[in-house]
Order: C-alpha cells, then structure tokens, then sequence
C-alpha cells in the first residue's frame, strides 16, 4: 500500500513531539475533545458541506453533496478537488487551515473536522484521483500505549487520545458515481445514529445558501431522497476587502490568521414569496455557518462576523460592529429588491431582539428605515417646502410613486375612495397597507384619520369643483364611521358648499318639491346632482313636505316673515307645504306666525286672522285684535290650508308633545298659562325634577268669546271635547291626572249664565250640595260640565284639590240655607278629610240654641243667620265647641255646638282645630248619691249593662244641673230618663236609650219592646 498522503511521516512527527514532550500530547487531546464536544458537537453535517463547497470552490466545479446514511454508516460524497496531501495534514492538524489564502472559502480555522470526532471512531476520506487515508482510534492508542513516555498521561485519560492527529494510509475505496470525494462515517452506536438522524432532518436551505459553491444537497435515509438547495429563494449580498488602514483599526483584536483574510461578506436571503423562515432553517446568524446567536427576523443573514473561541458566538467588537451596519444597509437593499406589495411590512423588524447582536442589527437597520423609499404611492409625496404634491419626482411604469415612509401616507378604505383622495393626501399607499399594521409606525408613515381626509377635502380649492365629482366622493367614502363623516362637504342648490349634513335637505327622485318655489325659505338644500344616499345616512333629512316644514330655517323664515320686505313669496312656500303635507288644524302651532295679508291689505300673523265665514268668527267679541283673511287667500287655498296655517276658523287648538311643566319651558301664549301651570304645580310633590306632559292640548284664543252658550256647545263637542279631557302628567315615575289648561281656564271664568262652573252643582245632582251650590243650566253635556269644574257628588267635592276648603268657606257663608240633617251629613263626610288637606277656617256653621248659626270660630258670636233666619237675642257665652259625649252637653248649652256621631268628634276636632267639650269643662260630679242596683228587666235590652247604678236627688256636674253622667265608669243619674240615658250610654248602646226609659217605666212593657227590638233593620 503506498503511503501516497505521507501519513506515516505526519505519525512519527507527531508521536515524537509527544513522546519529548508528554503536555503537548495532553494539550492535544484536550484541544480535540473541546473541540469535538464544545464548538463543533453539532456541526458534523454543517462541516461535511463546508469542506464539500470549499472543493467544489477550489476546482471551479458546481458543488454538489449526497449525504446517505445505511446500515449505521454516515457517507458524504462530494464534487470538486480531491483531497491531496496539505488537505490531508490540515485535517490532522489542530487550528491550522490550509485554506487561509483561498478567498471565497469556508473553512478558515482547520478545526471543522472535529465534529466527526463526536459520531465516529474510525472515519474514512476517499478521492477517485488520489487515494484514501483514514483515522482510528483504537489504532491511535495502540501507538500511543507503546510510548513509555506517554503511558501516564494515557491513563490518566483513560485511554482517550487525539485521534485526528494522527492518519493512516488506506486501500483503495469505491467513490460514487458522478463524485470526487467520500467521506465514510461508522457511527459509534444507536443513540449517535439517531442524533445524526435528527442533524440530516433539520438540514435546509441555510447550508447552500451560506455556501453558494454547493449547489445541491441530496439527503438519502433509508431509501428516501430529497434535495435541498437555494431555489426559491431571493437573495441580496454585498462584499468588500478592507484596505490596510481598516485591518489596522478593525481587526486589532483578531488573531494573527484573520488578518490574513481582509475581506468581508453580507449575504441576506428571503423566500421569494415573502412567507416565513421555513422550519428547517434555523432562526440564527450564520457566520457563515449556524452560530448560536439568535436572529428573530425573517430573513436568514449570513455574514463573516468574527467568531468568539468557542466558534459559536460572534465576538463583540469593531470588526462586529462594522459588519453590523453592512448587514443593516444590505437589508435595506433587499426589502427595495423585493414586490412592493403589503407582505413586505411582515419583513420591517420590531425594535425588541433576542439577543444583543439581533437588537444591534435591528437598530442599525430602523434607524436607516424610515428615509428608505420601500413603499408604492399613487400619490406623489409632499414638497416639504411647499407642503403640496411634488411634482418633480416622476411616478414607475406602473403610474406608482416609489416613497420612503416618512413620506407615506396610509388611509382606511376601499382602493375607489383611496384614487379618488389621491390628489389631496401625499404619499398615499394603495388599497391592501393595513393602516393599523405595527410596521407602518415603525417606517414612519402617516396615518391619516378618514375625519382627516375630510378636512383636506374641505381645504382645497374645491369652488370649482361641480357636485357631481362631490357625489363621486359619497359613492366611494367608508361610510361605517359616521363620527368622521361629521364635516363632510355638501354643495346645496344655492351655490354654497357646507361642511357637514345637519340641517341639510335631499331632494330625492319620489319629491315633487320645486326648488325654486322653496328658495325664499333659505333652506340648505343639497344640489341634484350631489344627492346620494350616504347623505341621509348621516343626517341629512329627505326633502318632503313635512320635513322642509320642520327644518329650523322654515320655522325661523316664517317668525321674521311678518319683518320681511317681501313676505308674499314665504306665504306662497309655506302654504303650498301645508297643502301638500296634510298638517291639520293645530298640528303646528309655530305657523300662527306667518305672515298673511288681510282683507283690508294689511299684514297679519296668520294666528291673527280670521276665516270671515269661520264659526270662531261668530263667537267672539267684535273689539278684538283679529283681522279677516283676504279672500282670494281662502278662494286659492281653501280653509282647510289656511286653518292649519294659524289662520282662525274655530276655535285653535294648540297641541304638543313631551311638554316640560316649568315655567321657563312652559309657554305656549295661551291666557294665564303662568297661573294654571302654577295652579297645576300646586297638585304635584315638588321633586326637583320637572314633570313631563307627554300630550298636550289646549284651546286658544277663550279671553275673547262673548256668546258663551255657543261656544261651550262647541267645546263639549268632538275634536275640541278632547282639551277637556285630565291632562296625564308623568311625575316621580307615575302617571297623575291633573286639570288641563282649556277645563282650568273655563272653571275660572263666568261662562255658565254668567258664573263660573265651580259654583254650580249638575242640575239634579248630590242633594247634600243643595244651597251650596246654584243649579247649571240645562241642555249643556253634563259631562263637559263636570270637566270644566262644575260640581257632581260631594264625595268628588272632597276628593278634589281644594274641595274640602271650598266647601267649609261655603259652610261659613250665612246667607246660604243648610237643613239640620244636611248640615250633620256634611260633618260626617267632612270627619274623614286628612286634617294637612284643610286649612282651619275662621267661621263654622253650628247650632246654638237649638238653631242653625255661622259662628266666628274665636269667640262663637253669631255672624249672619241661617238663610235668612234672624239671629237677634242669641248670645254665645264661648267659642265653638265638638261634641263628643251626650252627658256634657248641659255644660255648654249656651255655646256653638258642632254636632256630628260622637265617635267623630276627635276628626272633626282635629280638622276644624277646635276643642271637644271634654277640653273645655272639667265634668265631675259635685253631688252625693247613694248605690242602687240596676233592675234585672234592663238586662234584657242591655246585656253588658253595669250591675249598679247611683241614684241622685238632685244631680250636679261642675255646679251645674244634670239628668245624668258617666263618671269615673259608674252611671251617675236622677230620674227615670238620666237613668235610661246613662245606662244605655255605659252599655255602648245609645241608641237604645229611649226603650230602656220605657221599660223602667213600665216593666211589664218588656216583651213587647223586645218584640219592636225585633223589628229594626
């Protein structure tokens, strides 16, 4: 076998440096093991292609790699130079390249080989044109073992040794077909084979990207071949030799080796289809084999930044800092190389990296960024000094300007909107530039708001501009946010150019309105031609009758109209609006403004202006503040028009909706409105929050009626009956039913024969009103009285606002008549008035003396008599006093008696604020009397009649004369009568008094009385 590489010359070498010096041995093994278990543990696949791409470089051959991995052996087989004796010793050798002076190659620092050290025990290197050497270990230490000198430190390692250091001739082996070289690896055991299993599996495109000299890489496992290489790929690189001064300053903390290779290289790659980094390339910088610095970019850098000594990490410094700002500019040029379409924002780098170096990167390549043309405009960027389009930057083939993202602007919508705005935003990407993409804050693009565009919209000099290119703009414009949308301009028919849609009019194509017959109504009317749907979606209002009536502008035309210099054109639009609108009589209050000409050629406000033939007309007073309509007013449209219009027929009727009950909210001009409101707020809890009409309605123009009879058979007839009806007001969350202003207002005012309704009763009404009240007149709708406040039962009387009063200052009226038995039933109805809804009056109608009086409530004298009747000769020795028990009455007898059923004399007392007889008197009992039993008979009529009574000559309570009393629980009594009384009194029941007397007076009288007793309901 011929020793063709001079192996066994590089053997003895190297056993004789060992042998003369045992540390060089040691040095040697603990170098191959750092490196074969540290920098390159796994790197073997990496390596095997470096060495494959430097031969292929070396013999200007296209590189080519088949990686085949059977029966637990790893083989490599590449093209290009074969292995010659310097590629022998520089693989045997330890940091020693022989590739130094190769420009272009990969390999630079003669330790690569090591990886296989980690798979492999007896690794194996063939070429076709010049033979094969090999390695082994156990041959190594079989030499090794066999040096006295070295047998120390041999087992001190037990038994492990630099096994690259020394190589083995070999014969001759078999180099695949179409391949220069082999490379054969006996994988150690199982464990290491599937290592290297996962290593093949995680090979890609990185590797011939990083060594463009290897064109191809075939990976067979198991019978299953794929091919990696650079296609698909785009790929952007730049290169350079430093001149002696930048080896000086950059590589001052290099190796001595480094310097001798003054050339550097940036090579970024990116999947031609913009997508992602594929799994099988590793998220690293390349150095251009995989470093362990990571790189979250997508894009794969490969770059020969100086590698720390454990050839896995960039070393820091000024030769990295260089390449830093090489690679950050290359970048730069790879983004403008690529399609400028929205995917190339995936590839702007965030500001956050990694690591250090990936941050390094990042940061050179964002400060660069925004002042790089990158992105497609269809607008040319601004003239900074002008701040408008500059048109001395041409735009691409494509009609698109290519701008850096300082002058780029990006807007929401769809590519239409965004051509037909092109002219007013510079800088303007196309449809597709996500606005709210992270990238576009980092290019510095400008984000501009649609509320934005409008506002450019607005500022140009768009006089010229004709409102069908303004409906262009409505076609294309995002019309989901309404709030941008706000100071869109409108161009209205008049000529002007608004900015927003409120208050404006569009005529669409169902409207008949005439343009010009509305013109003196100063309306916003938006142009024809400008018309669009987005219009009404943003405020604007149809054009219809009804809509142009309620514009503010109408409303504020027609109340100057009456000071215009020409009104007859506002009264022809108005009017024509009514008729085509339909507004009824009523409706709209706000046209009693409008100015009309009367027959006597005078303006008037149509409220002011009667129907000469209108029933209204026939009502009122002849001095009154009316005009008389022209009549070729009424001959041209009609009554029914001018009626709607304000103009008086019948009787106004003035109507509205959610009407706030307060004073300055409250005015509708209608007579004492002030006092009813204030009259109506009197009925309501005071709640801080005004109540709330949600239906009002009323009738106007009452104060100037004269013939009332007439008039009130309107008003108690339909529609006009309906302003009767209780208004229904929403207070604290509930609905109260309070006068309206029309039934408030007639109740007030003498329209009934000359007297207000309040002082009438319903002809044939509640009795216990008789003389209280006059009788209304009849033939007028007894329902329409009552609503107007004329009086129906005294039940209503009490329960209304006011009543219980009205009817005590009636009661103190002595020129009016009251029965003895109405006068007690209008106590007893009075007893059940919550005394807070009564103010105590100052005179109350009593008996005294046995006759009816109205008594001053101080002091009890007689004020008047009872209808009539003389009060002469009646003196009251005190004030009024209530009733409340029968025994006491002998004790007042000379004072106004209030008399009512004794278990109300407490109410009344209380409501009236005046003393019950027990307040005033102290009622005891200042005679002897002797204890008597009461007879047996009584128990008879009285069950719980008291067993002993006593008996009295003669009887005084407080010095005073009486037939009897109850004091202190016994029954106190002289005579058959006080007897009678104080036992059915004592016993509860007082109305079996008068029996109780005929029984004692005639015992034998029982069964018969008992008999009556029978009898009574």
């Amino acid at each position: 076998m011929t020793d063709i590489f001079g192996t066994e010359r590089m053997r003895a070498t190297v056993l004789a440096a060992w042998t003369a010096s045992p540390a060089r041995f040691r040095e040697d093994a603990n170098a191959e093991e750092d490196f074969a278990l540290g920098g390159y543990r796994d790197r073997l696949i990496v390596e095997l292609a470096q060495n494959a791409a430097d031969a292929a470089l070396r013999a200007g051959v296209p590189g080519r790699l088949r990686l085949t991995l059977e029966n637990g052996v790893l083989s490599a087989a590449n093209t290009g130079a074969p292995l010659d004796e310097a590629g022998v010793e520089g693989l045997a050798t330890l940091r020693v390249s022989g590739k130094r002076d190769e420009i272009g190659s990969i390999g630079r620092f003669g330790v690569g080989f090591a990886a296989v050290v980690s798979v492999c025990d007896e690794p194996l290197i063939a070429s076709r044109a010049t033979g094969a050497v090999r390695w082994s270990r156990p041959e190594t230490a079989a030499l090794v073992g066999a040096e006295p000198a070295l047998a120390g430190e041999l087992a001190a390692r037990s038994g492990h040794v630099p096994m690259l250091r020394l190589p083995f001739e070999a014969g001759p082996v078999d180099v695949p077909d179409g391949f220069d070289t082999v490379v054969r690896l006996p994988l150690r055991d199982k464990a290491v084979e599937q290592a290297v299993r996962q290593m093949l599996a995680e090979t890609g495109p990185a590797l011939p990207l990083a060594m463009p000299a290897l064109e191809s890489i075939e990976i067979e496992v198991d019978g299953e071949t794929r091919t990696v290489s650079a296609a698909g790929w785009q790929v952007v690189e730049e290169s350079g030799h430093f001149s002696p001064e930048q080896v000086a300053e950059l590589f001052a903390d290099r190796p001595t080796e480094e310097r001798a290779r003054p050339y550097w290289l940036v090579r970024w790659a990116v999947p031609a289809d913009h997508g992602r980094l594929p799994k099988d390339v590793a998220p690293v910088v390349h150095a251009p084999t995989p470093s362990d610095e990571p790189l979250d970019l997508p894009a794969l850098l490969i770059a020969t930044f100086p590698l720390a000594t454990d050839r896995r990490h960039v070393a820091t410094g000024p030769l990295a800092g260089f390449l830093i700002e090489r690679a950050a500019e290359t970048y730069l040029r790879l983004l403008a190389s690529l399609p400028k379409t929205p995917r190339l924002l995936d590839l702007v780098p965030g500001l956050m990296g990694k690591g250090e170096l990936d941050a390094a990167i990042r940061r050179a390549i964002l400060r660069r960024l925004p002042d790089t043309p990158l992105l497609p405009a269809i607008s040319a960027p601004a003239d900074p000094e002008s701040g408008g389009p500059d048109g001395s930057r041409e735009p691409d083939a494509d009609g698109t300007y290519v701008v850096s993202g300082r002058e780029a602007s990006v807007v929401a919508g769809p590519a239409e909107f965004l051509h037909t705005i092109a002219h007013v935003v510079p800088g303007l990407l196309p449809a597709g530039w996500a606005a709210k993409h992270p990238a576009l804050t980092t290019l510095g693009v400008t984000r501009v708001e649609l509320a934005d565009v409008v506002d450019m919209l607005s500022g140009e000099a768009v006089d010229d501009r004709p409102p069908a290119w303004w409906r262009s703009i409505y076609e294309v414009v995002p019309a989901d946010d309404r709030e941008a949308l706000g100071a869109v301009p409108v161009p209205l028919a008049d000529g002007r150019l608004v900015r927003g849609t409120r208050g404006t009019l569009v005529l669409t194509d169902s409207s008949s309105l005439d343009p010009a017959l509305l013109a003196p109504l100063g309306l916003r009317i938006v142009h024809p031609d400008a018309a669009h749907p987005l219009l009404l979606r943003l405020g604007a209002a149809e054009a219809t009758p009804r809509s142009v009536l309620d514009d503010p502008l109408t409303h504020a035309t027609v109340s100057e109209s009456l000071d215009s210099a020409d009104p007859e054109p506002v009264a022809q639009a108005v009017l024509a609006l009514v008729d085509a609108a339909g507004i009824t009589p009523g409706e709209a209050p706000w046209l009693s403004a409008l100015a009309l000409r009367g027959a006597d050629g005078e303006l008037y406000p149509a409220g002011e202006l009667l129907l000469g033939e209108g029933s209204l007309a026939k009502l009122i007073d002849q001095d009154v503040p009316f005009g008389v309509a022209a009549p070729d007013l009424v001959e041209r449209y009609g009554s029914r028009v001018l009626s709607a219009a304000g103009v008086l027929d019948g009787f106004a009727v003035v109507n509205d909706t959610d009407v706030m009950l307060d004073p300055d909210e409250c005015d509708h001009e209608l007579d004492a409105e002030d006092e009813w409101l204030e009259a109506v707020l009197d009925l309501l809890p005071d709640t801080g929050v005004p109540p709330v009409a949600r239906e009002f309605s009323a009738i106007r123009d009452l104060e100037y009626v004269a013939d009332w009879p007439a008039a009130l058979a309107l008003l108690s007839r339909p529609p006009l009956r309906a302003a009767l009806q209780p208004l229904r007001v929403l207070s604290e969350g509930e609905i109260v039913e309070v006068p309206s202003y029309t039934a408030w207002w007639l109740s007030r005012h003498p329209v009934l024969d000359g007297k207000r309704p309040t002082s009438l009763r319903l002809p044939g009404g509640d009795p216990l009103l008789y003389g209280l009240y006059g009788d209304a007149p009849v033939g007028v709708d007894q329902t329409a009285l009552a609503m107007i406040g004329v009086r129906t039962t005294l039940a209503d009387l009490l329960a209304s606002h006011g009543g219980p009063d009205e009817l005590l200052d009636l009661l103190a009226d002595a020129s009016l008549e009251v029965d003895r038995a109405q006068l007690r039933s209008l106590w007893i109805a009075l007893a059940a008035v919550e005394p807070s809804r009564v103010a105590p009056p100052t005179a109350v109608r009593a008996v005294l003396n046995g006759q009816i009086i109205v008594a001053d409530a101080e002091d009890g004298h007689p004020v008047g008599g009872n209808g009539g009747t003389s009060v002469e000769g009646l003196v009251a020795s005190g004030g009024p006093v209530v009733v409340e028990a029968p025994d006491l009455l002998p004790l007042v007898a000379s004072r106004p008696l209030v008399l009512a059923p004794f278990d109300l004399a407490e109410a009344l007392s209380e409501l009236l604020d005046l003393p019950v007889i027990g307040e005033e008197v102290d009622g005891e009992v200042t005679s002897s009397g002797r204890e008597r039993p009461v007879p047996a008979q009584v128990r008879s009529l009285l069950p719980s009649a008291p067993a002993t009574y006593v008996e009295h000559d003669e009887l005084t309570v407080d010095g005073v004369p009486v037939p009897w009393r109850f004091y202190e629980g016994a029954v106190h009594a002289c005579g058959v009568e006080g007897l009678a009384r104080g036992l059915a009194w004592a016993s509860g029941q007082w109305g079996d008094r008068l029996a109780v007397a005929a029984l004692l007076r005639d015992p034998d009288a029982v069964p018969l009385l008992l008999a009556e007793a029978d009898l009574d309901s």
